[in-house]
């Protein structure tokens, strides 16, 4: 089987100007990574050779950092990120349903994303937000005390923007 790239010429070397811009940074990698993904939406496995050789690293260290951090995205994502925190308090306040509820009302489940681009769905571990479970996360902002029709309308207004 024939296999092409995934990032056209243009991606690669806006890749490569991110590698540029920090390989001489101390602990490159991170802000590397995070430029990356700020740019492009998610990190390709395709960016990790150049940067491995860029940094000395291996392959699979920078494959292992960015499947270990959650915040790093390893396939396109939506316009919108929604999280729903699955940690025991948000359990012990409903959010196993208002998972289900979400999915349903979204017509997807986890580490998919919506047929209009619009909104992919991840699960988190803990938001923070303990005291006022159960929590989502949309994009960078947290809510708390969250029920199917409150996450229904902040992605309708996200969706508006």
């Amino acid at each position: 089987m024939f296999v092409t790239s995934a990032l056209s010429p243009q991606e690669l070397t806006r890749i490569d100007v991110h590698i540029a811009t920090h390989k001489a940074m101390p602990g490159a990698l991170l802000p590397l990574l995070h430029a990356i993904q700020d740019d492009f939406g998610w990190v390709s496995e395709e960016c990790y050779l150049p940067i491995s050789k860029a940094l000395a690293l291996s392959v699979a260290e920078v494959h292992g950092v960015v499947t270990f951090y959650h915040h790093f995205h390893t396939h396109p994502v939506g316009k919108h990120i929604l999280q729903v925190c699955r940690a025991e308090s948000c359990q012990a306040m409903g959010s196993q349903k208002l998972e289900k509820d979400i999915k349903t009302a979204l017509g997807i489940d986890y580490h998919e994303t919506t047929k209009d681009g619009a909104v992919t769905l991840l699960p988190v571990y803990c938001l923070g937000n303990c005291a006022c479970s159960p929590a989502v996360m949309l994009d960078d902002e947290v809510y708390g005390r969250m029920t199917a029709e409150k996450v229904a309308d902040i992605v309708a207004e996200a969706r508006a923007v």
